[in-house]
C-alpha cells in the first residue's frame, strides 16, 4: 500500500512545483512581452502610414479576430485581425483604410502559414495589391495558385477589418467615443 502512494505524493510535489515556476515565469515576462507586441503593432502602423500620431481603440466591437485598432489624426484607420489560413490563426494582418473607407494597404504583423506555399500571400504582391482600394463586402480576388487555403484567409481577414471599420466608423474615427 506504502509503495503506491509514495509515487503519487512525489508526482504530486513535482506537479505543483513546475505549476508555480510557471506561474512566475508567465508573471517575470508578461510585461516584456506586452511592450514587444505593442512595438510590433506601432512599426506596422508606421509602414503603412508613415510616421503620424496614432489612437488606439479599445474595443474589437465583439468580432472575434480582431486584435487591435488604431486611427490616425487625419483619419486614417489601422485593423489588426487574425484569421485562420492553412494553419490555425496563422495569418495576422494590419489592414490599412484610407478616411475614404477603402483598403490603402496590408501588413504583415506575423504569419504562420507553411513556408513556400501559405506565405505566398505574402510574398506575392500582385496578390496584394489586389486588395487595394476595397472598400465593400464581399472583396473579389483571385487565389495565389498552392496557397488557396491562405488566400482565403487574407480574404477573411480583409472582410472582417472592413467590416468592423464600416459598421462602426463614426466611433472608430471618434476616437473609440
Amino acid at each position: 500500500m506504502k509503495a503506491n502512494i509514495v509515487p503519487t505524493i512525489v508526482l504530486t510535489i513535482i506537479c505543483a512545483a513546475a505549476a508555480i515556476l510557471l506561474t512566475l515565469a508567465h508573471e517575470a515576462t508578461k510585461d516584456s512581452i506586452s511592450e514587444q507586441n505593442e512595438a510590433k503593432f506601432s512599426r506596422s502602423v508606421e509602414k503603412l502610414f508613415g510616421e503620424c500620431e496614432v489612437t488606439l481603440i479599445d474595443d474589437n466591437f465583439g468580432v472575434s479576430g480582431i486584435e487591435a485598432i488604431a486611427v490616425t489624426s487625419d483619419g486614417k484607420t489601422a485593423v489588426q485581425v487574425t484569421a485562420d489560413g492553412y494553419a490555425k490563426d496563422g495569418i495576422n494582418i494590419l489592414v490599412g483604410i484610407d478616411e475614404n473607407g477603402a483598403v490603402s494597404g496590408i501588413e504583415f504583423v506575423s504569419l504562420g502559414e507553411t513556408p513556400g506555399l501559405g506565405t505566398k500571400v505574402r510574398d506575392n504582391a500582385d496578390f496584394r495589391e489586389q486588395f487595394i482600394g476595397a472598400d465593400k463586402v464581399p472583396v473579389e480576388c483571385d487565389s495565389v495558385s498552392g496557397a488557396t487555403f491562405s488566400s482565403k484567409g487574407m480574404k477573411k481577414a480583409v472582410e472582417t477589418a472592413l467590416n468592423v471599420y464600416n459598421e462602426n466608423k463614426e466611433v472608430i474615427l471618434g476616437g473609440g467615443k
